[in-house]
């Protein structure tokens, strides 16, 4: 008779199969419970965009000890919004790995593994699919797609930017299509890619309120927006190409923006929402602001 030998098998550790809860997101403004981050210590300004292309010719990089201040006060600002904050180890040779918001959106099914465009940025992927586990809903294979292009709107209602850029038409339309077949409403909207993301130009505040740059988007889209009950705080282009627009709603009437978008914050504020401004600086030069710095997990479900 074989004689059964019990071991002890130690719980797995947070980012591993067995321990990774069901991610879902429903909407870019219910109340945000978790986000994914990645701290950065191994960041410097790529020019792989037209924001970051500036700054370097301004000379010179990002101080570390700066941008490591600026990120512990965003994360300072997301716990201080309720949120539990997960951090994504980041690895020497991936300096972007910081803007959490592109490798992987979440969405009402779970995560959705993205294909990012730069050859600087591919290698995220990896440590991606280790984070969750493996376990996606969907993993993008036509084209590329990126998620700062991504906005789930609302339950039922989901934006998608194709500037041919970073999420061009083939993979804005693959992930549109999964969207569809789930009863989802979706609008592939195209946009010029000096813009770089979609969030440079449009990010929602609140439900029915975005921030938007309409020196730029056409009206046809502002007037889809406004049939579907959202509402716009004009942003200038100046602004925008500072990362004015890109902003974070931690839900509840909260937001997230960057201390240096002044004008932007006093409207919010005029509308009667709290608004969290860390310090963002040394970030947004680089291309990025506080949306692309975080990668939403959980949300709790709004409630008309």
């Amino acid at each position: 008779m074989k004689r059964l030998i019990h071991r002890w098998t130690p719980p797995a550790p947070p980012g591993t199969l067995d321990a990774m809860p069901d991610w879902t997101v429903t909407s870019e403004t219910g109340r945000l419970t978790d986000v994914l981050v990645c701290a950065p210590d191994h960041y410097r300004w790529l020019p792989t965009n037209s924001i970051a292309r500036r700054t370097l010719a301004g000379g010179g990089q990002p101080d570390l000890q700066g941008l490591q201040a600026q990120h512990r006060e965003l994360v300072a600002a997301l716990e201080q919004g309720g949120a539990a904050v997960h951090h994504l180890p980041p690895e020497p040779h991936l300096p972007y790995m910081a803007y959490t918001r592109d490798s992987v959106v979440v969405t009402h099914r779970g995560p959705v593994l993205c294909q990012l465009e730069r050859p600087q940025r591919r290698g995220e992927y990896a440590a991606l699919i280790d984070w969750h586990g493996g376990r996606f809903w969907r993993k993008s294979s036509a084209g590329t797609l990126e998620g700062g292009d991504i906005h789930i709107l609302r339950p039922g209602l989901a934006l998608i930017g194709a500037s041919g850029g970073r999420t061009d038409l083939d993979g804005a339309e693959q992930l549109a299509g999964w969207l569809r077949a789930e009863g989802w409403e979706v609008r592939v909207q195209p946009f010029d890619e000096h813009f770089l993301h979609l969030d440079v130009l449009f990010c929602l505040a609140a439900p029915g309120l975005a921030a938007a740059c309409l020196d730029v988007l056409p009206d046809d889209f502002i007037a889809w927006l406004t049939e579907r009950g959202i509402a716009c705080l004009p942003v200038p282009y100046r602004a925008a190409m500072q990362l004015g627009c890109n902003i974070l709603s931690l839900g509840e009437g909260r937001v997230i923006s960057a201390a240096e978008s002044r004008e932007l914050n006093a409207a919010l504020r005029a509308e009667g929402l709290t608004v969290l401004d860390p310090a963002l600086s040394l970030f947004t030069a680089g291309g990025g602001g506080p949306h692309c710095l975080t990668c939403p997990l959980q949300r709790e479900e709004e409630t008309p």
